[in-house]
């Protein structure tokens, strides 16, 4: 069930990277929310098929797009840095949680 959100982050991060291009013709942004959003998306693969790493890679990714979005959207205050920073905490944090919770069986 943990799949769920790391499938929903990644619509959400390629989304994002699309509407970067589109306001800024932004190539960068366009890069790395395919990116995010590739990683995101082979995490939920894994986790889905209850294979190894698919929590720790989703956590990966989380991470990585609160500090690649949380500067930016401390700098500019604008909607779509602003929306992925707090979406990047939310998933850094539950999936912290579900790393934990795998390796110490809690």
């Amino acid at each position: 069930m943990s799949q769920h959100p790391a499938y929903t982050m990644a619509g959400i991060c390629a989304v994002g990277g699309a509407i970067g291009y589109a306001k800024g013709r932004s190539i960068p942004s366009l890069v790395a929310g395919a990116s995010i959003g590739a990683v995101y998306w082979y995490a939920g693969t894994r986790i889905q098929k209850n294979q190894d790493y698919g929590h720790e890679l989703a956590l990966a990714a989380s991470t990585l797009l609160l500090f690649a979005m949380g500067p930016k959207a401390l700098r500019t205050r604008a909607p779509v840095p602003l929306s992925m920073s707090v979406l990047g905490t939310g998933s850094a944090a539950y999936y912290s949680k579900k790393v934990y919770e795998e390796r110490y069986g809690v």
